[in-house]
């Protein structure tokens, strides 16, 4: 699977361990994020990451800031985009199952490397179980196509 990751400043020793653990499970890692300490704005790695996704480029993206908030906001500005911030593995496993999120964040200050492996592999080890959980995504898509210039 290729999966796009990127991080602000603040997450970029976490980038290193996640990065290092997905190609370690032989996923394709595009790194789109920074690779300076130098403070930098999270929207701008996350729209990097949201383009992968959507254009094809990638299957799926996570995004590591601070908190994961603001990247996962950012996230969900972008047509097709369904990140979540997780901060335990039960949620982000349900948002793929039950959502069929397409990007990921969390935050690089708020859990520690373990727990983000944890989270990362639960994220992409569920599937999307469709039946009623389709027709709701559906109805989140269409509520975007109402709504997003």
């Amino acid at each position: 699977m290729k999966i796009a990751i990127g991080n602000d400043h603040t997450a970029l020793d976490m980038k290193r361990e996640i990065k290092a653990h997905l190609e370690n499970k032989g996923h394709e890692v595009i790194n789109v994020g920074t690779d300076s300490s130098e403070s930098s704005d999270y929207a701008v790695y996350c729209e990097k990451i949201a383009l992968a996704v959507t254009s094809g480029k990638a299957d799926l993206g996570i995004a590591i800031c601070g908190t994961g908030i603001g990247m996962s906001i950012a996230a969900n500005k972008h047509r097709g985009i369904r990140c979540v911030v997780c901060s335990e593995p039960y949620s982000a496993m349900l948002s793929r199952r039950h959502n069929d999120s397409n990007m990921l964040a969390f935050g690089a200050r708020v859990i520690g490397p373990e727990m983000a492996k944890m989270i990362v592999d639960a994220w992409l080890d569920a599937t999307f179980e469709g039946g009623r959980h389709k027709k709701r995504v559906d109805l989140i898509m269409d509520i975007e196509r109402r709504n997003c210039v």
